[in-house]
Formats: structure tokens, C-alpha cells, sequence
């Protein structure tokens, strides 16, 4: 834990075809005066008051816009609530996009960023979509090159999972690891410790070569990379991100807490057979939802059947890149998390 109270983290994103939708009106009152907020949602489980994401982010903005607006927010909650996908975050930069769409000005973008970087840990990250890298707590973020569209499977059982609840778990599995370590042992930290670091570090190396001029150009210089087309390429990174071996950490008290769900990872990895299947799959955020990704739309597929054989909600849907991610944003005046 640092100083602050905070953990560092660090933690790559990926933006979903799946999402919630947000609708914004904002009406401009006369300046000085207070700036009502009204959130209304269809799930009762989501609080419409200021402890939403929603009002937090168009509270703030309208600070820094100076404007008085009376706002209206409905949120159609079609994922999780406490899933660990992020769909409050997500929904929190719908409400933004929305306000300044509706008020007709806009805060300059590293604004944006500090005002989101204050409403959540994973909010800004919805502010540049795609494939992210989160450091800091997750609220500093770095774009990374787009991986493929891949199908991914979401499991969605009934239980949530308490996000701080599930770092306090893991602060003591932390402290019993270094009372149990005998002088001259490494400590143990999955989130901050070396090997994982090496992990990052070698994904660093990746993506920074992806992200230089076209390898034919170069002859082939980094070694990474074959000269082949722009999708060979995100598949390759698909690959190295897998072959890297990054994990969930949270999954080491998240699985202790609620064994059932690691049964879950399994039946999104395997099938019936005991054969793998998904190219790579994980506990999503703190959980409790997982998530699958698949080469096929058939394997996608048989995870869900497998998953609807055991009573477990799914989400079928696909990862969707940057620019995907903002063509859709808003929609007829309605602003969407993706």
C-alpha cells in the first residue's frame, strides 16, 4: 500500500461491445446559482445520489466549466453492478461526453482526464478506449496499440464482490507472507514484486515496437515482429500478452473467499473434454465477473452453452478498439459505455 492509502497497480484494459446507456439533458441556469442533479435508474441496486459516478464526474465538471446547469441523468443498466467491469466508471464518462454534448462546450482533454482521475481509480481509462495501460492506482493512463477484435465470454454469477473489501484481503496475505519469509527471502508482491515487473517490462518492449515505424521499414530491426499486415501484428500482441503469463492477482483472495468462481475460470478455459479452448481467460477487476477470450465465434459459443449448463449469466461480445470505441459513443443524442 502507498503512503496515500492507495495501491499501485499495474493493469491493462480493454474496452467491450457490451454496455450500459446513459442518457444526459443539461438546461443552463443563471450563473452563481446551485446546479440540480436527478440520476434515475432501472435497477435498484445502483445509488442515484452523490455517491454515483455519474453525479460525481458532471458535479466536478460543472465546477470547472463554471456553469449552473440543471442536469438529468437515466442510466439503462444492462451489466453488473459490482461485476469488476467497470461499468459505473464507464458510465461516468457517458455522463461527461453527454453534459458537454448538451451544454455545447467542452474542457480541454488533460482536464477531462484530472476530473475523471478524481471521480474513480478506472474512470479515465474510458476516456481513451481501446487497449490501456493503467499505473499509478489505474488512473494513469497510457493508450496501447489496438489488440484484434476477439470474442470474449463474460460470466456473470450471482455475487458481488466488494472491490476494498478484496485489497484488505490482500494486504494480509502480504503481511502473512513476510511474517512466514526467513531473512534473505524476496518478499512477495504480485501487484509490485519483480517477476512482475519483468512481465510489464517485457510487454513494454512489445508494444514500444508496435508502436515504431512499419517493421518492413525498418528491415525487420527490433526481432519482434515479422513485416506482415496490420491484423497479423495485433494478433501477435494478443499472443505476447498471453505468453507473458499476466495474471489477476485478486485472484489469490478473490478464488479463497468464493471458491466457486475459480470452477468458473476453469469451465471458461476447458472444455468437457479438459482441452483448451479460450486463448486467454481471468477474473475480471476484483470480480466477481470473468471473462474469456476466444478465436472463434464457436468457441465462443460452447463457453456460453458450458456456462448456461451450470446456471451462470453470460455476456457474449467482442473487444472493440479506439476508434471503434468513439465512432459509437454517442448514439441519437444518447451516450453509451463501451
Amino acid at each position: 500500500m502507498r503512503p496515500d492509502g492507495y495501491h499501485g497497480l499495474a493493469t491493462i484494459y480493454q474496452t467491450l461491445a457490451v454496455h450500459d446507456f446513459v442518457e444526459v439533458t443539461a438546461k443552463r441556469l443563471e450563473s452563481g446559482t446551485t446546479s440540480p442533479i436527478a440520476i434515475t435508474c432501472n435497477d435498484d441496486h445502483v445509488p442515484c445520489d452523490a455517491r454515483n459516478t455519474c453525479w460525481k464526474i458532471v458535479e466536478r465538471a460543472l465546477e470547472r466549466l463554471k456553469i449552473s446547469a440543471q442536469v438529468t441523468i437515466h442510466i439503462d443498466k444492462r451489466l453488473p453492478v459490482q461485476g469488476g467491469l467497470g461499468a459505473g466508471s464507464a458510465n461516468a464518462i457517458a455522463a461527461l461526453i453527454g453534459l458537454e454534448k448538451e451544454l455545447g462546450i467542452a474542457l480541454p482533454t488533460a482536464e477531462n482526464l484530472q476530473i475523471a482521475a478524481e471521480t474513480g481509480s478506472d474512470v479515465p481509462l474510458f476516456l481513451v478506449g481501446g487497449a490501456v495501460l493503467g499505473l499509478g492506482r489505474g488512473e494513469q493512463v497510457c493508450p496501447l496499440p489496438d489488440l484484434p477484435d476477439t470474442y470474449c465470454v463474460l460470466a456473470v454469477p450471482d455475487v458481488r464482490v466488494s472491490t476494498p473489501q478484496a485489497f484488505l484481503d490482500w494486504d494480509q496475505l502480504q503481511a502473512e507472507r513476510f511474517s512466514a519469509q526467513t531473512p534473505g527471502d524476496a518478499p512477495e508482491n504480485g501487484l509490485t514484486a519483480g517477476p512482475a515487473s519483468d512481465k510489464l517490462e517485457r510487454l513494454g518492449r512489445t508494444w514500444a515496437a508496435a508502436l515504431v515505424a512499419p517493421q518492413e521499414a525498418r528491415t525487420n530491426a527490433t526481432g519482434v515482429f515479422p513485416a506482415t499486415p496490420e491484423e497479423d501484428r495485433a494478433e501477435n500482441l494478443l499472443l505476447e500478452l498471453v505468453r507473458a503469463g499476466i495474471v489477476n492477482d485478486f485472484e489469490q483472495v478473490v478464488f479463497t473467499q468464493y471458491p466457486f468462481l475459480r470452477g468458473i475460470l476453469e469451465t471458461l478455459k476447458q472444455n468437457s473434454q479438459g482441452e483448451s479452448t479460450a486463448i486467454y481467460a481471468a477474473l475480471s477487476g476484483s470480480g466477481s465477473a470473468l471473462f474469456g477470450l476466444y478465436g472463434t465465434a464457436e468457441g465462443s459459443r460452447a463457453a456460453v452453452e458450458r456456462l448456461a449448463a451450470q446456471g451462470i449469466a453470460t455476456y457474449e461480445t467482442k473487444t472493440v478498439g479506439r476508434q471503434e470505441y468513439w465512432r459509437t459513443m454517442i448514439d441519437d443524442g444518447v451516450s453509451q459505455n463501451l
